[in-house]
């Protein structure tokens, strides 16, 4: 039985003759291609993947990962849309290459998005708008499938807004986006990587680099989308007025930051005091800077804020810190032997360095105790000042307990003047009360 009149009462046409055997040759190419592209893929992967973590480091792990599938597809895409445009083919081969090509074409777009990071729900639309229009093209034509889109729409003035509109803003700004994110991706590591830099003026050209790339992707994105620019001209009183006062905040911390990393005075990895919050910078970002303290926790503290207020950075231009750590002995204690061990003590502190040396001075004389300090010198701040006064104090006190220096605590001797009679008669009665 054939299967002709079945076909052709659903309205498909098989392919005869001619036809057949240019279907049938199509398909063995594009079998052929896809084999190909599959063995290029798994032999250049290793090399292409070596290749991608030097030029984008962790940066680009996402597509680093996925370097074998986007190469598979890519070659696929490239040689079967090459297949298909060098030979007048008919018209089931040129629609069954179509079909190969939009999966393939799909296929590495899909894997280009997801691996920039890109939620499903963006990168899955896409992908389908890109198959759906590269199946258009070989059916019947992009005009028929854009005509039909820009007929779904509405007028506002002397604009129109349809359906064809929004798709091609949406596929504009993804590819935008994406792009922004890869170039970003590179430029960051390359900036990374140059020696001839401190790690403050690799932050900076991070910075710099990634707000010019995102001003570039604006102006393309503008000029593709087809948007005029004196069309904003209208709003630019307005849009002046809300920068200057709504995003007045936003703009000042923007530049406090920029500044903050062109002259250098805080930088990644410095120790701060900001009022109380004491810690290590961990990032200056686009509106603060973030601290993490000893405890873990993460202070967001606003860019103009260390502009405006006093700032301590312990390790601006040396590492060095020197630590005072209250000691006080007894009156009746060796004053020269309690010291000597209070040397010793902070000498054999792992994290108290030798040169400075630790010192040692007589600060006054208390109500109780005679007061010392004990002057440390370290060169990790941003692992706190608690631990090496700890360690310092635990060891002094095994020294002293083992050499009879004594701690003193408070004492006070009390002298009463004066005491009403019937308070020490009942005391005397007391007391003649008790047995013998």
């Amino acid at each position: 039985m054939s299967l002709r009149p079945l076909f052709a009462g659903w309205g498909i046409d098989l392919p005869t003759g001619w036809d057949a055997i240019e279907v049938g040759t199509s398909a063995g190419i594009a079998l052929l291609i896809l084999l190909l592209s599959w063995f290029l893929a798994r032999w250049a992967r290793p090399r292409l993947y070596q290749l991608w973590l030097d030029k984008a480091g962790t940066h680009g792990e996402g597509l680093g990962n996925r370097i074998g599938p986007i190469l598979r597809y890519g070659c696929a895409s490239f040689f079967l849309a090459l297949t298909a445009n060098i030979w007048p083919w008919g018209n089931h081969a040129a629609l069954l290459l179509g079909i190969i090509l939009a999966i393939t074409t799909a296929m590495l777009v899909l894997h280009v998005l997801r691996g920039l990071h890109m939620p499903g729900w963006v990168s899955i639309p896409v992908t389908l708008i890109v198959a759906i229009a590269i199946i258009s093209n070989k059916v019947g034509g992009f005009f028929p499938l854009t005509d039909a889109l820009e007929r779904i729409g509405f007028d506002a003035g002397t604009r129109r807004f349809s359906l064809l509109s929004l798709l091609t803003l949406t596929v504009t700004a993804v590819a935008l986006f994406a792009g922004v994110r890869l170039a970003n991706r590179i430029i960051e590591h390359g900036i990374s990587r140059m020696k001839d830099l401190d790690a403050t003026q690799k932050l900076l050209g991070q910075k710099l680099a990634g707000i010019t790339i995102i001003v570039i992707a604006f102006f393309v994105g503008i000029d593709i989308a087809g948007i005029d620019l004196t069309a904003f001209a209208v709003f630019s009183g307005a849009f002046g007025l809300a920068v200057g006062f709504g995003l007045q905040k936003t703009f000042g911390n923007l530049i406090a930051g920029i500044i903050l990393l062109m002259d250098r005075s805080i930088k990644p990895g410095d120790v701060i005091v900001v009022g109380d919050s004491i810690g290590m910078v961990n990032k200056i970002g686009v509106r603060a800077v973030s601290i993490i303290t000893r405890d873990g926790k993460e202070h967001l503290i606003p860019n103009e804020n260390l502009m405006t207020q006093e700032v301590e950075n312990w390790s601006y231009s040396d590492r060095n810190v020197r630590v005072r750590i209250p000691v006080g002995v007894s009156y009746s204690s060796d004053i020269k032997l309690a010291q000597k061990l209070m040397l010793q003590a902070a000498s054999d502190s792992p994290r108290v360095l030798r040169s400075p040396k630790p010192n040692v001075w007589l600060s006054g004389f208390g109500d109780s105790s005679v007061d010392h300090e004990v002057l440390v010198w370290i060169s990790d701040p941003e692992s706190g000042i608690g631990g090496i006064t700890s360690d310092v104090l635990t060891r002094l006190w095994g020294l002293f307990q083992e050499h009879g220096v004594e701690i003193p605590f408070p004492q006070r001797d009390i002298h009463v003047r004066s005491m009403p009679d019937n308070i020490v008669i009942e005391r005397r009665t007391d007391m003649q009360d008790k047995p013998a």
